[in-house]
């Protein structure tokens, strides 16, 4: 198995750093949404678990078919990745 260096940890640590605050922020429009309530909530809140397992079932199958490399680095930055591109469109869309 392939040993990850200082400098890919180091990258690898600050992008999810980065999913995480990007995630904060949708998870807080989304919040306010639901809150106020009414059909835009109710679709948001159906759009929200169906996006979430689709792009559960999109990553297994990167893993599965070899789309997120074959390295312990490669897979966790993939992974990351596809979450950041997830989490983008949702920040794009609910501002």
């Amino acid at each position: 198995m392939q040993m990850m260096s200082p400098a890919q940890w180091s990258k690898m640590t600050t992008d999810f750093w980065m999913l995480e605050l990007e995630a904060s922020s949708v998870i807080a429009s989304r919040t306010m949404m639901l809150a106020a309530g009414g059909p835009l909530a109710d679709r948001e809140a159906q759009r929200m678990v169906s996006e979430k397992m689709q792009a559960m079932w999109e990553l297994q199958w990167k893993l599965l078919t070899g789309g997120l490399g074959t390295t312990p680095h490669s897979a966790g930055t993939g992974a990351i990745r596809h979450y950041r591109s997830k989490v983008a469109a949702n920040r794009r869309r609910l501002k």
